[in-house]
């Protein structure tokens, strides 16, 4: 249920999700990352978590994230920028885990997101990607630690939520919020999102709102 506290917020963020978002960007070494400007969002997530759908939900464009049935595709950082005078930059990561890419070319991703991580310091918040149908893996503990680490603020969302019984997803929220509150970047709440129905689409557009706000 939508409070009061939430219309706005949820408000402004259709708004400015209904500007226009635009590649901008794709950089496959840190040597090429764009200058820094505005306030930068990065979305993380295992190969196949679905990033590039929740990119193209979160924007309401079909196409502006490349999709893939093949995990491992995303090879760069893929920039976005929003609407004018927004101040707001998207950045789509390679995903981790499994890719079907020789294991030189997963390590150079590895090392390029980790460096990125720690030197970007317009970076507002890295928006970590769990699949709501499998929770919590190793390798995902592996990103917190690596996010404690480099200190960047970050949130946890659920995609594919559709895809699971409403009782099972409770479950893995609070599964998800206990494992959180023992890492200090994290940002506690959770947020469960489809890019089939829309489900929580138009909250997490209030939390980048708000984090735009903060800055």
């Amino acid at each position: 249920m939508t409070t009061a506290s939430d219309a706005k917020p949820i408000e402004q963020g259709r708004k400015l999700f209904a500007g226009e978002f635009r590649f901008i960007w794709a950089s496959p070494s840190i040597e090429t990352l764009p200058p820094m400007a505005g306030v930068e969002v990065a979305f993380a997530g295992r190969s196949n978590v679905g990033k590039s759908s929740l990119i193209n939900a979160l924007t309401g464009r079909n196409a502006l994230a490349r999709t893939s049935s093949t995990p491992g595709r995303t090879q760069e950082l893929i920039f976005f920028e929003g609407p004018e005078h927004s101040g707001l930059r998207l950045v789509d990561m390679p995903g981790y885990g499994y890719a079907s890419a020789p294991k030189a070319k997963v390590a150079s991703w590895t090392a390029l997101i980790h460096k990125y991580l720690q030197g970007r310091s317009n970076l507002a918040r890295v928006y970590v990607l769990i699949d709501a149908r499998h929770g919590l893996k190793d390798v995902d503990l592996d990103v917190f630690k690596t996010l404690d680490r480099s200190a960047v603020s970050y949130q946890v969302v659920l995609t594919k939520a559709d895809q699971v019984k409403p009782a099972e997803l409770e479950q893995r929220i609070n599964d998800v919020k206990a494992s959180l509150s023992t890492h200090p970047a994290a940002f506690p709440d959770v947020l469960a999102t489809s890019s089939q129905t829309a489900a929580g689409i138009p909250e997490l557009r209030a939390a980048l709102v708000r984090l735009l706000g903060e800055r």
